[in-house]
């Protein structure tokens, strides 16, 4: 089997921490990189949940600290959804490990020229990092396969009316990137929002190994629903995307990023009529298959030990 090259960008809080268990152990990808940047909690409590992870799976991807703050706006983030850690609800064993000797930026572009092939950049946060490697190194576009990253919605929001939290956080991070020319597959919060484990599935993992006994813990804090009525893996969806496309409805259309709207800053205004008449810059999801999801996660997250 040809694995996925893959970079992982994350703002990592709980259900970040899902789809890294994905990410890892998933057969069809190679995680390469996991780099960190501020959304879900600050920068270095996203980067010790990144640590303790990779301690926690004895993982050797390495990991590098990203952007502490949005590109030109302050941080806004989400700990009342993921608690003040990020990952409350387990006891990690103290990591000493330690991040790369370089911004995320930086290790992004490196481990881009060292590979071989196109790379794979998969963003489950705020698109700070992303943006700025485009920036910076713009050269390294014809190393990058695609974007795949959870964020926007083509409905409403929960940052804001209208703004997914992700792409609200830093909409001119978010602009920038949907500007860039690069694939884009975009999954959003209309459709992560029916990507929910059921509450017996929940109950149940305990009975499935350390890493079903963590995930319990950690799921048992996390407010993006409840282990009674379900709980919504939006950043899953991502990696979903990656190795089960067909799990989901695409649609190729315009898509735009604002940022000056005094109420709708950070809106993805996803033109799937094509009234705009402006050329299509990404793949949107539209719909999921919500058991075929639910199966494949239980057997991805499975195959974690």
């Amino acid at each position: 089997m040809t694995r996925i090259p893959i970079i992982l960008d994350t703002d990592l809080g709980i259900d970040d921490a899902v789809a890294i268990a994905a990410a890892l152990h998933a057969p069809e990808l190679d995680l390469r990189l996991i780099t960190t940047v501020a959304g879900n909690v600050s920068i270095d409590k996203t980067t010790r949940n990144a640590l303790q992870l990779m301690d926690f799976w004895n993982a050797s991807v390495p990991v590098a600290r990203g952007a502490a703050t949005p590109l030109v706006r302050p941080l806004r983030d989400a700990a009342s959804v993921h608690g003040e850690s990020g990952m409350a609800g387990y006891s990690f064993e103290q990591t000493r490990r330690t991040v790369l000797n370089k911004p995320a930026v930086e290790a992004m572009h490196e481990c881009l020229n060292a590979s071989a092939e196109p790379v794979t950049l998969v963003a489950i946060g705020p698109l700070t990092n992303i943006a700025l490697l485009l920036t910076q190194y713009p050269e390294c576009k014809s190393k990058i396969s695609r974007i795949v990253l959870m964020g926007g919605s083509a409905g409403r929001g929960n940052f804001t009316p209208y703004a997914e939290f992700n792409m609200g956080v830093d909409p001119e991070a978010a602009a920038r990137v949907f500007e860039s020319g690069l694939q884009i597959q975009m999954c959003g919060l209309d459709v992560t929002n029916n990507a929910v484990l059921t509450p017996e599935y929940l109950a149940a993992l305990p009975t499935h190994g350390r890493s079903g006994k963590m995930l319990h813990g950690i799921f048992s804090h996390y407010r993006s629903g409840s282990m009674t009525t379900g709980l919504r893996m939006h950043d899953l969806c991502a990696i979903a995307a990656l190795v089960r496309p067909a799990l989901f409805e695409w649609h190729s259309c315009f898509v735009a990023v604002e940022t000056q709207g005094r109420w709708t800053s950070g809106a993805t205004v996803v033109d799937i009529d094509n009234k705009f008449g402006q050329p299509a810059n990404a793949q949107v999801a539209l719909d999921i298959d919500i058991a075929g999801f639910r199966d494949w996660a239980s057997q991805v997250l499975a195959l974690a030990p």
